[in-house]
């Protein structure tokens, strides 16, 4: 890790203590962890400190770490969203990932008052995942269409889904009906030869 990398995860700690719930360091980039409760203060204080000045909002994504176990999300809350933000003031990227307090119902603050280009992509994290983001002005589905149930990235959703649809020649337009296809395993098949790994 470069000094210029240890001085700003110093700086960050410093700064937010406790509202960062860690600052860690992998393959140069910076990533930091905080709650719900602290997203908004953390985001603008990252926007408007001299130190920190990230003005631009890249990427907001969702995360289910329900098959992850403890080693990636220790505190083992389900649900995150990340952000991914540039500073171009100090020519640096930063990680933000905050953690929804419920599994049931994931609730994060809308961060479009302090990057309007959230919109759409909090509109995608709600669409694909099923996080909820208080305080966005239009959070309705992005994606999928308007009667799709349920939110297709997370990882207890069937991959053949719920419902298909079909062009009804009779009824003279598209329907949709419970899925026909058979649910199945899909577990590759592994042929390997007899003197693998050097047997």
């Amino acid at each position: 890790m470069s000094s210029r990398s240890e001085q700003f995860a110093v700086s960050l700690q410093k700064i937010f203590g406790e509202k960062a719930r860690t600052v860690t360091q992998a393959l140069g980039e910076t990533t930091l962890v905080t709650g719900a409760t602290d997203l908004l203060e953390v985001m603008r204080t990252l926007r408007d400190h001299p130190d920190f000045r990230f003005a631009t909002l890249v990427d907001v994504c969702g995360v289910d770490y329900s098959q992850y176990g403890d080693a990636v999300c220790a505190s083992g809350q389900r649900f995150a969203a990340v952000y991914h933000l540039l500073s171009l003031a100090h020519n640096r990227r930063l990680r933000v990932r905050a953690l929804a307090q419920d599994d049931d119902f994931p609730v994060l603050a809308s961060v479009v008052e302090i990057w309007p280009s959230a919109n759409w992509f909090e509109r995608e994290a709600f669409d694909l995942f099923g996080i909820m983001f208080e305080g966005h002005p239009d959070l309705r589905r992005i994606l999928t269409d308007y009667g799709f149930i349920g939110h297709p990235f997370r990882k207890d959703f069937p991959l053949a889904g719920h419902v298909e649809m079909r062009y009804d020649p009779e009824q003279k337009r598209v329907i949709y009906q419970p899925v026909t296809i058979e649910p199945r395993e899909v577990t590759p098949r592994i042929i390997r030869e007899e003197k693998y790994a050097g047997r």
